[in-house]
């Protein structure tokens, strides 16, 4: 009897092993790119699963010789059946079995993950839905490579999935590599090993055969082939070390996350600091909030302002020369802090506005409450000043915990020989001249950094005296303008309180190349310091001065004097050598107050990108949804497709080749069922043949059936060929079919499920049920029936 001639020779072991595994290592070699964008390996589980998972999709797929549907329709039962405890775990119950927020995240994952990512600064938190990305990616990557691998006969196409993963994890993932030189070197001997293996296995391309020769000359052909192939690893690996070695180590690599913009713009909110004196003036004796856990020393941090338009001290939005950058929150903000770690817990009471009171390096920020998803998908934190956002507004009753890091105290012994950090930060314009020659000598006898920020401060806080300018107050103009710091360190005495001098001497410090900014919170009074709970007021607010120094970090000072540091007639005298007063003209009208003139350019196109990219992210997401409702809504025909490819191929691979021409006949018939042919269950392939023949005008069914049961009932097996040519003409037949019937008629007979039922339990079931219907006709009014002679005949209305 002959081997079947259409059923796929059967893979080797070694073919199993070698393709699966070489899958593996490229695909996870490629995905470990993911190390700095999580800052460690927090994602290996997902992707190891994800991997795992693609591997037995195609493995089982390529065994059973099932097609592409039915491939794919596995992949998406993975992926929501083992997304939940591979990628999303804390939405999951128990962490495994999927609930309705786990479903409601899978589904929308492949449209919205990438997004998140993007729009998030690394490092991105696991637990923030960030491990969908290399989950997914894990998952359809080895699903389409190995396939592609298991079932060609080159391995050429499976390795353009594997090189796209390697590309994408690039783009999706930071400017810093993660292994660049083990990570190319690995993938690029795999993929020359996985060639070479493949081609030196495939028995058509041997050149001699190997049975034609001297066993011995075999042997060391074989060793030839594997020392060759060994040299060629060798000096591609060579190449790839030697290629790393003179490559330019500054060149930076671009990622889509340097062009994906935050949709967040801080210019959008004025500076808390303009409201400083409305602040104590209304709200001195209100409760704004609560903060307990607050350590001795430490202040609750509203704002830092690092930029200055002569006009107002702004918090800045991360430009090109900002040390800021804004981000949604996220769990481990700051991985590298150092110091004490603490849980502030803050509740809110009369306090309103988007600024949010935090303190130290803040890790994480978790709301509770009513509120709590509204605030957390509305705040923005930005690591580098600690300064977080709320775009819904704090309002009466929110309530919230901080985890934070408070840093050491560092005295100024510590700091005798260190240097200030460097540190990007906007450019000042529209400063008083005279601050310039009065920092250039305020420092000009300091010997070290230290000495020189203690100088400026001590200048301010011992020469200046203290008032907020309220009621029975010394006059002092509320303002931090280039006019009013012109004022307080030219005229006669320096009078004002924490807004005036904290802008005067950032404003100074910068001057002489000092890093300094503005910050703005709320911290108690000495004697109150430490206690279990910090009721802040508007009594409490102040503003204070930060410096950067190198590997230390930002440390405060403060500028302003005293108090009880006020005038009266002994101290009203002038200053020493008082320096001459130079007002300086108001900025010109026409240059808005929060644009200041370096920067319009850049921020007008900073706005078309970010609309840009606005609107292509919508019709993404559009399109995503969309495809997604039209793939649910698709999935029905899918699987009667793939049900009906799936009972072909069976029929056609049947070992016996009788057994194939019969499931050809069968083929044929099931075809007919669909476009509408009437067979009566248990009838010849001729009398079948003879009703597909009335009904739907295939005179050739007939001279097929009588083939068909001369092939099966023969006193030999079919011939290979006689089988391809029996499908064949069945194939012609059905063809034909379908050309005579319009469009709608073929799609209908496409998705009919009448040849799938047909014989089944649910097949007769629906014969029994339409019979009794036709039963309960019978028996209704109008039919007329003589009940007196049980043989008369039953006289019933035709129905034409």
């Amino acid at each position: 009897m002959s081997a079947p001639a259409t059923a796929a020779p059967a893979l080797p072991l070694r073919r199993w092993i070698l393709d699966l595994g070489a899958t593996a290592v490229l695909v996870l070699v490629a995905l470990v790119g993911f190390w700095p964008t999580f800052a460690g390996p927090s994602f290996l589980p997902a992707a190891v699963g994800g991997l795992l998972l693609g591997l037995g999709v195609a493995a089982v797929s390529a065994w059973r010789r099932w097609g592409i549907l039915i491939i794919a329709g596995l992949t998406i039962v993975a992926y929501f059946v083992f997304g939940g405890a591979l990628a999303l775990p804390h939405t999951a119950i128990a962490g495994v079995i999927p609930s309705l927020e786990t479903l409601q995240k899978l589904a929308l994952g492949p449209v919205t993950a990438w997004k998140q990512m993007l729009t998030t600064v690394a490092p991105v938190a696991a637990a923030d839905d960030h491990l969908l990305v290399p989950f997914l990616l894990a998952l359809v990557a080895s699903v389409t490579t190995a396939s592609l691998a298991l079932r060609l006969p080159s391995v050429t196409w499976a390795l353009i999935p594997a090189g796209l993963v390697l590309i994408l994890v690039i783009a999706l993932g930071t400017p810093e590599p993660a292994f660049p030189l083990v990570q190319g070197l690995v993938f690029a001997i795999g993929a020359i090993a996985w060639l070479a293996l493949r081609q030196l296995w495939a028995p058509q391309n041997s050149a001699i055969s190997v049975s034609e020769i001297d066993p011995s000359r075999a042997a060391q052909m074989r060793m030839r082939r594997l020392l060759a192939g060994a040299a060629v690893l060798a000096v591609a690996a060579g190449a790839g070390v030697a290629g790393s070695a003179v490559a330019s180590p500054g060149e930076t690599r671009h990622v889509f996350r340097d062009v994906i913009i935050p949709p967040f713009d801080i210019r959008d909110y004025p500076s808390p600091l303009q409201a400083f004196r409305k602040n104590v003036r209304d709200d001195a004796d209100k409760t704004l909030f609560t903060v307990r856990g607050l350590p001795k020393g430490a202040r609750m941090r509203i704002a830092v302002m690092d930029q200055y338009d002569g006009m107002v001290y702004n918090v800045t939005d991360g430009g090109p020369e900002s040390s800021s950058a804004f981000t949604p929150l996220r769990s481990n903000m700051a991985p590298d802090a150092e110091g004490i770690p603490v849980t502030l817990q803050v509740e809110i009471d009369e306090y309103a506005g988007v600024w949010v009171p935090d303190a130290g390096a803040v890790s994480q920020i978790s709301f509770t409450g009513d509120r709590a998803e509204e605030l957390r998908r509305g705040t923005f934190y930005n690591p580098d000043t600690g300064t977080a956002v709320a775009t819904t507004r704090l309002t009466g009753g929110d309530t919230y915990t901080v985890d934070t890091v408070m840093p050491a105290e560092i005295d100024d012994d510590q700091l005798a020989e260190v240097d200030f950090g460097k540190v990007a930060q906007p450019k000042q314009s529209n400063v008083p001249e005279e601050l310039t020659t009065l920092a250039a000598e305020t420092v000009a006898d300091a010997e070290s950094p230290i000495e020189q920020v203690r100088a400026l401060e001590t200048m301010l806080s011992d020469g200046g005296f203290f008032s907020h300018g309220l009621q029975g107050e010394v006059l002092s103009r509320a303002g931090h303008t280039a006019e009013r710091i012109s004022t307080l360190v030219g005229g006669d005495q320096m009078i004002g309180d924490d807004e005036q001098y904290s802008v005067a001497m950032a404003l100074l410090a910068r001057e002489v190349g000092i890093p300094a900014r503005v910050v703005m919170g709320y911290y108690p009074e000495e004697e109150d310091a430490g206690e279990a709970e910090f009721e802040a007021t508007g009594d409490d607010v102040h503003a204070w001065v930060e410096v950067n120094f190198d590997g230390i970090g930002w440390l405060t000072f403060n500028p302003t004097p005293p108090e009880d540091q006020v005038p009266n007639d002994q101290n009203t005298k002038p200053r020493v050598d008082p320096k001459p007063q130079v007002l300086q003209p108001p900025p010109p009208p026409q240059e808005p107050v929060d644009l200041p003139p370096t920067l319009p350019d850049d921020r007008k196109s900073e706005d078309e990108v970010l609309n840009i990219l606005g609107i292509l992210g919508l019709i993404l997401a559009v399109g995503g949804v969309t495809l997604a409702i039209l793939a649910i809504l698709a999935s029905p025909f899918i699987v009667i497709g793939a049900w009906k490819a799936a009972r072909r191929r069976s029929r056609r691979n049947a070992a016996r080749t009788s057994d194939r021409i019969s499931g050809g006949w069968d083929e044929l018939t099931d075809r007919a069922v669909d476009y509408g042919a009437r067979l009566a269950p248990g009838g010849t392939r001729v009398e079948e043949a003879a009703i597909v023949a009335d009904s739907l005008a295939v005179p050739r069914a007939t001279a097929l059936a009588e083939r068909a049961d001369a092939e099966v009932f023969g006193p030999t097996e079919p011939r290979p060929e006689d089988v391809e040519a029996f499908w064949a003409e069945v194939d012609e037949i059905v063809g034909g079919l379908g050309a005579e019937a319009g469009f709608w008629k073929r799609w209908k007979a496409r998705i009919s499920l009448r040849s799938l039922l047909g014989g089944t339990a649910v097949s007769r079931g629906l014969q029994g049920l339409k019979e009794a219907a036709a039963a309960r006709v019978r028996r209704e009014p109008g039919t007329i029936e003589n009940t007196n002679t049980p043989t008369a005949p039953t006289v019933e209305s035709e129905t034409p």
